[in-house]
């Protein structure tokens, strides 16, 4: 399984979870005031994971993007040595 395909397995169950328990919170006989505060609670944990995942992904990111930038310096290496050497 790619990495891609992990990634997208764990996005869909961490979305199941919060629709269950957002549907398990609004289903609940609890008060208005107990809901909105469990709410509150829930969100503030999502937002705290979307942060968590964004900042993985920017590092991620900023790997790649030093990995493509050596690739790119090593083939521009060679190629000028290629031409250097063709042209003689």
């Amino acid at each position: 399984m790619s990495e891609k395909d992990n990634h997208n397995t764990f996005l869909a169950f961490i979305l199941g979870g919060v629709i269950g328990a957002i549907l398990g919170i609004l289903f609940a006989p609890r008060s208005g005031k107990e809901t909105r505060e469990k709410l509150g609670i829930l969100f503030e944990d999502l937002s705290e994971k979307a942060e968590n995942i964004l900042e993985e992904g920017k590092e991620k990111a900023e790997e790649m993007k030093e990995k493509v930038g050596n690739l790119v310096e090593n083939i521009k290496g060679k190629f000028v040595s290629h031409q250097k050497q063709s042209s003689k």
